[in-house]
């Protein structure tokens, strides 16, 4: 496994057991969903389930007691979850995770919905749509972490609620507010594509003693849709948000940012936080404040 995922609390790095899923009946099981119930409550060592290749049509939700899970697909391309729920960013989730010390490797999170959505504003050269919440993932537990995954969707497409979470080549896929939240997290040489006109992120930060923030290392903003994007714009009054060192396309609108509802409203000490290296008019130095806000994503001192 991934040196950032050997939490003590889960045992160290070694694999207590694992449960094979695959949609032949020459499995453990034939859906994640029902490999996760077998897991007993409050497991302390890590369970590896392998999800063999195929497209599980399916919501699956990990609860806060089944800790140490790592989610081993077969390959993004080949191991895809996906459902159509939307309107309810709570119930629409294709995947839930809740529990702590998660990690996911190699998968697809896909919420289907968006991605109609998506094809018919592009068939009709339409720059908005009818836009619901539809979330391919929420993320809500502490420690997790996930490795080569792709998040497929259209608005809202992760909801990065709440914990220190860590993404290393990851691709998120959407449109408005596709990556959305108040976690702690740490985005390395990701590759966000933006399919419509909208928001790239909606941080969640909402106080000074918050330390929640998004920081994006490498990687790169790309855009296969119609319409410009803005990096972010704040879903909370003290929103953070940095890129750092990542490859902004042309999609990218020129101004960045937007304080949305928060505009004439932020107190001089709960100052928005954005910044972006690719441009020459910042707030604050990017240098030190990724280098601070790195460190404090990642549990180090400074």
């Amino acid at each position: 496994m991934h040196a950032v995922c050997r939490a003590v609390d889960c045992g160290g790095s070694k694999i207590s057991s694992t449960i094979v899923v695959d949609q032949s009946n020459k499995a453990n099981f034939r859906t994640i969903q029902a490999a996760i119930d077998s897991i007993k409550p409050n497991n302390a060592q890590w369970v590896k389930i392998q999800i063999n290749a195929g497209v599980y049509k399916e919501k699956v939700q990990i609860p806060t007691e089944k800790p140490c899970i790592f989610l081993q697909g077969q390959g993004k391309q080949v191991t895809t979850i996906t459902n159509n729920d939307h309107n309810a960013p709570n119930t629409s989730s294709t995947f839930t995770a809740f529990a702590n010390n998660l990690a996911a490797s190699e998968i697809t999170f896909k919420n289907s919905y968006g991605i109609i959505q998506r094809l018919n504003m592009h068939r009709n050269e339409r720059h908005f749509g009818i836009r619901d919440p539809s979330l391919a993932a929420r993320i809500s537990g502490d420690k997790c972490a996930f490795y080569n995954c792709n998040f497929i969707g259209f608005q809202d497409t992760v909801w990065d609620e709440r914990g220190r979470h860590y993404f290393q080549n990851c691709l998120f896929e959407g449109a408005v507010d596709f990556i959305f939240g108040a976690g702690q997290s740490f985005y390395q040489d990701c590759v966000l594509n933006a399919t419509a006109l909208g928001s790239i992120t909606a941080q969640g930060r909402a106080s000074t003693s918050d330390q929640s923030g998004f920081v994006f290392e490498g990687g790169s903003v790309v855009g296969s849709g119609v319409g410009n994007s803005l990096l972010g714009r704040a879903y909370r009054s003290c929103s953070r948000v940095i890129f750092h060192k990542t490859a902004l396309a042309p999609v990218v609108e020129p101004v960045g940012w937007d304080a949305w509802n928060y505009t004439n409203k932020i107190s001089e000490d709960c100052k928005q936080i954005y910044a972006e290296s690719a441009f020459s008019s910042l707030r604050l130095s990017v240098q030190d404040q990724v280098r601070t806000l790195r460190n404090v994503l990642l549990g180090r001192r400074n």
